[in-house]
């Protein structure tokens, strides 16, 4: 793998310049809940990115699918506009390798993770989002196979209302109005959308709607949080699965979620209580007009309880936790089933050479009902060189047991495998932080060693079967880097930040004609952001992404938002593809042409 002498340089640079204050809240104040050990960003030794509720605001993004595009190292495949349906990976993973979380609680798929990014929240109740890069099953057991998200959401909205309506091209109209209130003992809040769109190729419309409810309850003594979601989506998917165009593909998801959770803190212990119930049903019909040609139908509920632990003492920081939760399943297709899953971990980190090394040994082993029992040890290690560069490492095994969809699905071009082994690896990673008020950056270099990957295969090019398959070894190894510059013209915050992904697959002794999903990763992936504000009451984003597929696929995709404020009302644009790129993100569904939205948010 050959180094860029521009990325080199531009390191370089970044690593010798000094820093100016920022009046936002900084990076290392903020705790990271995606580790069960809570420490501040600066301290982590992993390569960790944060969305702060700013950045959020700011983007020229209307929902998490498209903020998630502008991550280094984080490959979203969307099909289409309004995250009606789009496939969450990291680092080269799969979408079954990357675990998504809410507050906390995660919200694996055991059917099939093309249903990950059904539990996405909208972005108006989002306080920061966590992106945990490389093996994670130590900390999260299996599913966190390349990384993890963690969509935090925000604590309060003190006494508040907030009405957005926005419309544009492909008659897209989404309408919410989220409200925040303050009681003497609890505080809510409460989210409502509605997401429709006519389609900007034929059978690509949709219908999405989204409600959310977080309340806090007692919190003048024992605070007990409710979180509550529900989200229903009904889209054309036209092409998103198969090419013919005797096909008129159709799909209804919806997805839900009920936890409760409670903090019990002492000067030197913290324990964290919860119980959840996750549920996610899906429809899919290959002809819309003609539901009994071919009908999916699954239903999953999820429940679980947890309690995670740490304690803090002379000889550094110990977390400790257990997990039990049980899958139901009932599909036309994929049958009646049901797993029991147990995930007990235990960690503990070391500080020496005066609290300049740190060292993070953990394991965590897990049981399936169906699987039985794995362990999944791995380390982390950091060292402050002085208060603004840390250089760290970490390795780490990692974990994923087979989808149902993997082990039982069937179709006219599809078969599953019930003799299917849990996909394995062993992953390692180095790199270098450096965090300052102005400037903030990261270079990290990465390796992972696979066995027993699950792709679909067909025995030869003639053949139209494809067979789930335990592919016999997988190397990737890559490096990512990240940097932002924070600086002020006429008293306004302005930032530019840029990113670059090398990904390289040695897919050994498989033939690349005859493997369906495996190849189609991103070789190369560039961004950029511009976040300025020259005028009072203006800011602008200007976003550019170059990608790269080791299929040899590259395109280049421009997006830009204006934010304009009157008092309590906000004007905004946010143009999509601007220079309308022809692109496909994944299968056969082309992205859509250069599209504008335009929105009117009113505060009070």
């Amino acid at each position: 793998m050959k180094l860029n002498p521009f990325f080199i340089l531009l390191t370089v640079f970044v690593l010798i310049t000094h820093a100016q204050e920022l009046q936002n809240q900084q990076l290392d104040s903020v705790l990271i809940s995606s580790t069960r050990i809570d420490l501040p960003f600066k301290e982590n030794s992993r390569t960790i990115t944060v969305i702060s509720a700013l950045e959020i605001k700011n983007a020229a993004a209307t929902n998490v699918a498209d903020l998630l595009q502008q991550v280094t190292g984080v490959d979203i495949r969307r099909r289409g506009t309004g995250g009606s349906q789009a496939d969450l990976q990291i680092r080269g993973g799969g979408f079954d390798q990357t675990l998504l979380l809410i507050d906390g609680i995660k919200m694996d798929d055991a059917q099939t993770g093309h249903h990950t990014m059904n539990a996405a929240l909208p972005l108006e109740v989002i306080e920061r989002i966590e992106i945990i890069k490389g093996p994670a099953a130590r900390v999260f057991g299996q599913n966190a196979f390349t990384g993890a998200i963690n969509i935090v959401t925000k604590k309060n909205l003190d006494n508040s209302v907030s009405i957005n309506l926005e419309t544009g091209s492909f008659n897209q109209l989404n309408a919410s109005i989220t409200v925040g209130t303050e009681l003497e003992n609890s505080s809510h809040i409460i989210h409502v959308g509605k997401l429709t769109s006519e389609s900007y190729r034929n059978n690509s419309d949709y219908d999405n709607s989204n409600y959310f409810l977080k309340s806090t309850f007692n919190k003048n003594a024992q605070p007990i949080e409710l979180i509550a979601t529900f989200f229903d989506r009904k889209f054309g998917a036209e092409n998103f699965y198969t090419t013919s165009p005797a096909f008129n593909e159709y799909e209804e998801t919806q997805n839900s979620l009920i936890g409760f959770t409670t903090t019990f803190n002492t000067e030197k212990l913290k324990i964290k209580p919860r119980v959840y119930w996750k549920r996610n049903q899906d429809l899919f019909l290959l002809k819309r007009e003609d539901p009994s040609f071919f009908r999916n139908f699954h239903i999953t509920d999820k429940i679980g309880a947890e309690v995670y632990a740490s304690y803090s003492s002379k000889l550094g920081i110990t977390g400790f936790g257990i997990d039990v939760s049980k899958i139901y399943l009932r599909s036309n297709n994929l049958g009646n089933r049901n797993r029991f899953m147990t995930n007990l971990f235990l960690e503990h980190q070391f500080k020496l050479l005066d609290n300049k090394l740190d060292i993070t040994p953990g394991v965590a082993v897990t049981y399936f009902s169906d699987f039985k029992f794995h362990a999944f040890p791995g380390m982390d290690i950091g060292y402050n060189i002085n208060n603004t560069i840390k250089i760290y490492g970490n390795v780490g095994y990692t974990y994923r047991i087979p989808t149902y969809t993997d082990l039982f699905y069937n179709d006219f071009r599809t078969v599953g495998n019930e003799n299917l082994d849990p996909e394995d690896a062993f992953g390692q990673e180095i790199g270098i932080k450096y965090i300052t008020n102005k400037f903030s950056t990261t270079l990290a270099f990465f390796n992972r060693d696979a066995k027993n990957l699950i792709d679909y295969i067909r025995p030869n090019t003639t053949e139209t079967i494809y067979t789930a398959t335990n592919i016999a070894e997988v190397n990737t190894k890559g490096l990512e880097f990240d940097a932002s510059y924070n600086f002020k013209i006429s008293d306004f915050n302005q930032t530019f930040a840029i990113g670059y992904a090398f990904l390289e697959d040695n897919i050994l002794d498989q033939n690349k004609e005859l493997s369906r999903y495996s190849l189609n990763t991103l070789k190369h992936q560039f961004t950029t952001r511009l976040s300025t504000q020259l005028f009072k009451n203006m800011k602008q984003n200007i976003i550019y992404k170059h990608a790269e597929r080791t299929t040899g696929q590259s395109y280049n995709v421009w997006d830009a938002s204006l934010i304009f404020t009157v008092k309590t009302f906000e004007l905004t644009a946010t143009a999509s593809n601007i220079f309308d790129a022809d692109y496909i993100e994944t299968g056969f569904t082309p992205m859509p042409p250069s599209n504008v939205l335009l929105g009117l948010r009113y505060n009070f």
